[in-house]
């Protein structure tokens, strides 16, 4: 198994804490830490150093697409359930049943939430981009304000003057 490391970006709505290996990035998950921990050393690799640039970008409303290696780790039906939240554009929103249909499934709109709620790459496979069918906010590991936050925070960007 490859080395981890991990290093935290202090975001408007919290820390993340990014995790990765030399070459790509694991997960970006929300922690309830109070403060930095895992702070940037002279053996950080690269990609996360990277990473943490990106998500400072986006919060800065500067990024809109993410372009680091990444990997997921899950099983094939979550993966498909992954690569099709990428498609979400920024900005926009789809529901667990649009993603069922991307991925040629439409009848599994339960197992596509499970996947959805399995994310590990928080912000860049954009699983805060999922509403319900009936346009309401549903669930969000990362909690609903923070999922509420996320999606003004790119309706305010959309359009930079």
């Amino acid at each position: 198994m490859m080395k981890r490391y991990k290093l935290d970006y202090q975001s408007p709505i919290g820390i993340l804490e990014i995790e990765g290996t030399a070459t790509h990035i694991v997960s970006i998950l929300f922690s309830e830490q109070e403060q930095l921990i895992n702070v940037p050393h002279k053996d950080t690799p690269q990609i996360l150093v990277e990473c943490h640039h990106q998500l400072h970008e986006y919060f800065m409303g500067e990024r809109q697409e993410f372009n680091f290696p990444y990997d997921f780790e899950g099983t094939v039906f979550q993966k498909n359930v992954w690569n099709a939240l990428t498609n979400i554009v920024y900005g926009e929103t789809a529901s667990y049943k649009d993603i069922a249909v991307s991925i040629g499934n439409e009848r599994a709109v339960r197992a596509v939430g499970s996947a959805n709620g399995k994310n590990k790459l928080s912000i860049v496979v954009p699983c805060h981009r999922i509403i319900g069918s009936n346009g309401t906010l549903t669930g969000y590991e990362g909690g609903l304000w923070r999922k509420e936050w996320l999606l003004q925070h790119e309706n305010l960007h959309l359009n930079p003057k």
